[in-house]
């Protein structure tokens, strides 16, 4: 029994300073590596060159010139972003720090070293650069605008349509690509828009549809489209219809002398409507022989009317 007690005590106090000496051990170790990483490093990193503010049809060649090679100087912390890519990007204006000529830009690296400075941040200490200028060589793609053609699926609700047109804040688009492709282009749609059971303003963001081009860009991606939507009810009026292209020789009668037009109009030019907004005429130049009636048709209405259909299809004649 005793025997059995000291045994267990003992290894107790083992497995304690087991566990205490790892926790020593670990502590230790991190104490180690962050003194490791609080000293000074060097090291070679290599700096990507993307241009920024350029002409949408200029494309940066990519490829080893591109690059800039940096020797920085930076506390191990700052050097971990690093250890498992060397490479860096840094963004240049093409308006404001490089030069342009008509295939490439030119860096004028050495004295545009504030910049890289700027964007690699405090942490690194810049001590050289390699090479003191860099050409970036481009290619210029074709390009032109194109009307821009708005798809759309539009059910309103009962009693509701839309007053006037579809409108988008552009009504062209920039189309950058190869000339051939570019000169055989001349519209670009809209992907659809399509709203159920719409009853108030529509203002929606739709993008450009370039599914069948491959290898054209776009300019903007993506329009604003917006339209007005408000009440629309039915009306009917009577109008007198009036014959023309009659020959002067030519004695007709007809019948009836008046016709009803039903239009659609929003409520609030609804009180607006009048007689004289509309005219029917009927045109006796369209009659074929033997025909005994004339086709009324709407010539005028006015521009807010959603649209006007005459009640009665046909107005009969007679010759005198």
């Amino acid at each position: 029994m005793s025997s059995n007690r000291k045994f267990n005590i003992s290894s107790y106090l083992k497995r304690k300073n087991a566990k205490r000496f790892s926790i020593f051990f670990l502590v230790a170790f991190i104490f180690l590596i962050f003194s490791k990483l609080s000293n000074d490093y060097t090291q070679n990193i290599k700096l990507r060159v993307q241009i920024a503010n350029t002409q949408d049809e200029i494309v940066l060649k990519k490829d080893s010139t591109n690059i800039i090679d940096a020797f920085v100087k930076a506390k191990g912390f700052s050097m971990l972003s690093f250890l498992f890519s060397n490479t860096e990007d840094i963004v240049l204006d093409s308006k404001t720090d490089v030069t342009t000529r008509p295939d490439h830009f030119i860096f004028d690296v050495q004295s545009h070293k504030f910049l890289i400075e700027e964007q690699l941040g405090k942490s690194y200490d810049l001590l050289t650069l390699s090479p003191d200028t860099l050409n970036l060589y481009y290619s210029k793609l074709a390009s032109k605008k194109v009307p821009l053609v708005l798809e759309s699926d539009v059910k309103y609700s009962v009693g509701y349509d839309i007053k006037g047109e579809f409108s988008t804040n552009i009504d062209s688009i920039k189309i950058v690509g190869s000339a051939n492709e570019v000169d055989s282009i001349h519209k670009i749609k809209t992907k659809k828009l399509i709203l159920n059971d719409v009853n108030k303003d529509i203002s929606e963001h739709v993008e450009v549809n370039v599914s069948k081009y491959k290898n054209i860009e776009v300019f903007p991606k993506i329009v604003e489209v917006k339209a007005k939507v408000t009440r629309f009810t039915e009306g009917t009026i009577e109008v007198p219809v009036t014959l023309v292209n009659k020959p002067k020789d030519l004695e007709i009668n007809f019948f009836p002398k008046t016709v009803t037009v039903a239009y659609y109009v929003d409520l609030e030019n609804y009180k607006l409507i009048r007689k004289g907004d509309f005219i029917v005429e009927c045109d006796f130049m369209a009659v074929e022989e033997n025909q005994t009636y004339l086709v009324p048709k709407v010539t005028k209405k006015p521009e807010f009317i959603k649209r006007a259909n005459i009640k009665q299809n046909r107005i009969d004649f007679i010759k005198l």
